[in-house]
């Protein structure tokens, strides 16, 4: 059974192996260069994680684990185009440093070799992966379009918001588990509670996404701190401040909203400050506690190896008291 640096350690190696061809440089160099900046490789980690509920012999399943990940830096790519993001874990992104038409066709690139890598599966249960792989996808960009859509809407309800959020973030981890578990051989009603868990902690993890987003240290951080605030992101801080401020504050809320030509740094501490005063960190903390709770009992109830339950929940705490 490996711990989770260990996992890291033999994800990070396998990822250092993948090679591209030298031509066209413009298309390989951005999936290269998005790959080499790390990052936690949580989902790679979770299918692992997910496998060694059931057997700790990871050889067969690690170059599928890989598919998740390059799945997941190829909708960052595109994802950060849309966006117009700057940064990603704290280096130009792709289209920063090539250009927007690059970062979409090494994106669309990216793709087709996550499916290069599903194809290390065996052939047996190749079929039922790739649906479940495929709906995952289809989900994630289902979630990026609502996403978008909400750009378009004055009222963004928190049911709306969590749904979103299950979609974009939260069904990939969900998805990652199971992966893994299939591959192990776990039966399905029990993949079924793995996955629910999975997507229990992918909410809270993008809760404390859009918390950190407002509240990290820029030196910790891999993204733009108040990002969202100067884009008038509709995270769940912004719906509950809109639903929650009064008088001036909800006047000096709008106004910062309508405003096209501010000055960035005063907007983020001008709306962190009305977060503040409405207790929205606190109230958004206790949301994104409430669904890991239910992860872990979801966990709890899981029939699967003791030891690999206990590495699984360990790795849940170590997002939860993340900083970056």
């Amino acid at each position: 059974m490996k711990t989770i640096p260990e996992l890291q350690e033999l994800i990070k190696s396998e990822i250092d192996q993948i090679t591209y061809p030298s031509q066209p440089s413009n298309l390989y160099e951005p999936i290269s260069y998005i790959l080499s900046l790390g990052g936690k490789r949580m989902r790679p980690l979770l299918v692992l994680l997910g496998h060694q509920l059931v057997n700790g012999q990871l050889k067969n399943a690690i170059k599928p684990a890989l598919a998740v990940e390059v799945f997941h830096n190829f909708t960052l790519m595109h994802d950060d185009i849309m966006d117009e993001a700057p940064l990603r874990r704290g280096m130009s992104t792709v289209h920063e440093k090539w250009n927007r038409t690059v970062a979409i066709l090494s994106g669309d690139t990216m793709l087709v070799k996550a499916y290069d890598l599903l194809l290390e599966l065996d052939p047996k249960i190749l079929p039922e992966a790739l649906r479940l792989f495929n709906r995952t996808a289809v989900e994630v960009c289902e979630g990026q379009q609502i996403d978008m859509d909400f750009e378009e809407k004055n009222i963004v309800l928190v049911e709306e918001y969590i749904n979103m959020i299950r979609l974009k973030t939260a069904v990939l981890l969900g998805f990652s588990l199971e992966f893994g578990a299939l591959m192990a051989g776990m039966p399905e009603s029990e993949r079924k509670v793995l996955y629910d868990l999975g997507v229990k902690m992918g909410i809270g993890f993008q809760l404390m996404d859009d918390l950190l987003d407002v509240y990290a240290d820029q030196s910790k951080f891999g993204k733009q701190v108040g990002g969202d605030i100067i884009s008038n992101k509709k995270t769940f801080l912004l719906i509950k401040a809109l639903e929650q401020a009064e008088g001036d504050s909800k006047k000096e809320l709008e106004n910062w909203l309508d405003k096209e030509a501010f000055d960035p740094k005063e907007k983020v501490t001008a709306v962190t400050t009305i977060y503040n005063q409405l207790g929205i960190k606190e109230q958004t903390t206790d949301l994104m506690n409430h669904y890991f709770d239910e992860a872990f009992n979801l966990l709890d109830q899981l029939d699967a190896d003791v030891e690999g339950k206990q590495i699984l929940k360990n790795f849940a705490m170590q997002l939860m008291k993340r900083e970056q």
